[in-house]
């Protein structure tokens, strides 16, 4: 495989579903404008190009790339519930990285619905029915929306088993809004107390509101390249490279027996795809300065905490006790770009929008944000159904 780099990013701001002005495409045009912009190519150099979203009909990809130029190129419709946008991210890099481009784009775009997620095709099998029916072998189901009621039920689990309570996951969602208020591009920029964010009202239990992920419209884009192209471009300054990659689907321990729902909703799929990713990277979790971790709820970043390394199996809830993983502790800083939970979680979008943040934070280039000495970097990007996608970065020196 050769050596693959992020050269050029760009997002629109995350707003909430039907009030950001203009369309799917308008949106694209402006995040996929500011990625190549970013990376000093024209359209005309893109070879391929990777469309994630999730609602949407199914050319939707070529109706939002063809704002920046309607070239002839390949461009792929990428679908993979939350983790689509990494894996438009994960597709562009396996096309550079095995020579068949130079230059390739990947956007993530979302338009959605007000509300919590619900199924959108009632008339046949439910992708998450094996997920569904396992946990209400351990947790009868609920009339609350299947989200909320999956990873409140791992962090209950996680509770249960490992000793962790509600004011950890609450601090996750205190320390994820605090981090948003300096990023432009967040849905949220506002600074909640600890009992502001528990008096919020009860979704789930232990998730209250200010807990939960909201869903939003916008998008985001990246430029991936080969070092052939970085070095006839002349682009080093601005390069990134990804130095490991992994995407993981569902495990057989998603179902066993002995499961619980922190497997479920993948902790095993992340830990796997973590340890793949850093193989190929050369480093270990010891390594990572800056991280965006896939915070759809609070529960799931202690929880991941544990599958990425961070922290030993049931030793997550203690990073927070410590206050480790904001800005001063001794652990990576995870979200600094307020994660999903403030960020926004325009579901196509997402894992590009970390890819973002995360390459400007090892260009120095983050603002009021910036992890100080950044030099390694850890993506986490999660869909039920399931796929976990990790991705290592480090600052081209």
């Amino acid at each position: 495989m050769m050596r693959t780099f992020v050269i050029g990013v760009g997002l629109t701001k995350f707003e909430k579903p039907g009030t950001k002005p203009g369309d799917y495409p308008d949106w694209v045009r402006e995040a996929a404008t500011a990625a190549l912009r970013d990376a000093g190519v024209s359209y005309e150099q893109v070879e391929q190009a990777y469309a994630g979203y999730v609602y949407g009909d199914s050319t939707a990809g070529q109706r939002a790339v063809y704002e920046l130029g309607v070239s002839g190129i390949p461009v792929v419709n990428v679908n993979n519930n939350c983790a689509t946008g990494s894996t438009a991210l994960f597709l562009a890099r396996q096309a550079v990285a095995h020579g068949v481009a130079d230059c390739a784009l990947a956007v993530g775009f979302e338009k959605m619905k007000p509300g919590s997620l619900a199924a959108m095709y009632t008339d046949r099998t439910n992708p998450l029915g094996r997920h569904l029916d396992r946990m209400a072998e351990i947790h009868p189901r609920e009339a609350v929306p299947f989200g909320p009621e999956m990873f409140g039920n791992a962090g209950r689990d996680h509770m249960a088993r490992y000793g962790s309570t509600p004011d950890h996951f609450l601090w996750v969602a205190w320390k994820n809004h605090k981090h948003s208020v300096d990023n432009p591009y967040a849905q949220f920029q506002e600074e909640y107390t600890m009992d502001e964010i528990a008096d919020s009202r009860t979704i789930y239990d232990p998730l209250t509101k200010l807990q939960c992920s909201p869903t939003s419209d916008g998008a985001a884009a990246a430029v991936i390249v080969s070092e052939r192209f970085v070095e006839r471009a002349h682009c080093w300054d601005r390069a990134v490279e990804i130095t490991g990659q992994s995407m993981v689907t569902d495990l057989e321990s998603s179902f066993s027996d002995d499961t619980d729902c922190m497997r479920i909703v993948g902790s095993h799929m992340s830990r796997e795809a973590a340890n793949r990713a850093y193989r190929e990277a050369g480093i270990g979790p010891e390594d990572v300065d800056v991280c965006e971790l896939h915070d759809c709820f609070s529960t799931n970043e202690v929880i991941t905490y544990e599958a990425l390394g961070f922290a030993e199996e049931g030793k997550g809830h203690l990073l927070v006790e410590r206050a480790a993983t904001t800005y001063g502790g001794d652990g990576p800083v995870v979200n600094p770009s307020g994660g999903l939970i403030a960020k926004g979680h325009p579901l196509g979008a997402t894992g590009l929008a970390q890819c973002a943040e995360l390459t400007w934070q090892l260009r120095g280039d983050a603002g009021r944000r910036q992890v100080e000495g950044a030099d390694a970097a850890l993506q986490h990007n999660l869909g039920l159904g399931g796929a976990a996608v990790v991705t290592v970065y480090r600052r081209v020196s």
